[in-house]
């Protein structure tokens, strides 16, 4: 995707791109399942500490992370079907920066009504469900955290789910605002723009915004900062 940004000209073969949409689809919707499994993580080591270890067993959270990778993969490979077992017309040029289903849908030659509605379907069932067990939970933790007497507690509740509610935040808003709306009232440019957000600018900033909670990154961070105003007053 980088290289494709540089290169004036570009050329995917047709079966690389179907597996480049394939793996785009399931780790994105990977990430969203996985975001509220964080968040139901969150959930638990705030509200039910106690409980937390017996709960949270390893069991649990094997579970927790391959639940989403085989819902995943079968719905990468119903799209996929659908869009590359469809008649392609024309010059077959993606004004776009990698195979997503959008612009592939616009270069097919037959009627695309099914697959726009399969993928607006799935698109709001996975953003919906997934963004209300993150709701429920913060909605739970929230309520725990205000019935908290200690202020250092709170903030170490805080703590623990501002650098989650950051990358959910930004990456449910650019996702929601791509795919939860009709084909008519999408733009191009827009979505180039939305896209580049959720796949390359988002999983630069996770590093950074986890990395945060550790307190040597923290730590280094202050030093750099007064380390540079001391030699630049």
């Amino acid at each position: 995707m980088l290289v494709n940004f540089v290169v004036d000209q570009n050329a995917i073969s047709y079966y690389f791109c179907d597996t480049r949409l394939a793996f785009f689809l399931l780790f994105i919707s990977c990430e969203l399942f996985i975001l509220s499994a964080m968040a139901y993580d969150h959930y638990m080591a705030i509200c039910n500490p106690l409980l937390y270890t017996v709960i949270m067993s390893q069991r649990v959270c094997w579970l927790l992370v391959a639940m989403p990778y085989l819902y995943s993969t079968f719905l990468c490979l119903l799209i996929n079907i659908k869009i590359f077992t469809l008649p392609f017309c024309g010059y077959n040029i993606i004004s776009y920066f990698y195979c997503d289903n959008l612009p592939l849908l616009s270069l097919l030659c037959s009627n695309t009504h099914e697959i726009e509605v399969i993928i607006l379907i799935l698109a709001a069932f996975d953003l919906l469900s997934s963004l209300l067990i993150i709701l429920v939970s913060y909605l739970l933790i929230l309520i725990t955290v205000l019935r908290m007497k200690s202020a250092e507690g709170r903030r170490k509740a805080f703590s623990t789910c501002g650098s989650h509610l950051t990358v959910v935040t930004v990456f449910y808003g650019t996702l929601i605002f791509m795919y939860v709306q009709p084909k008519s009232s999408h733009s191009l440019d827009t979505d180039k723009v939305t896209s580049i957000f959720y796949t390359l600018v988002i999983p630069m900033l996770n590093s950074l915004i986890y990395s945060l909670r550790n307190k040597d990154v923290k730590h280094g961070l202050e030093r750099t900062w007064k380390k540079r105003w001391n030699i630049f007053p």
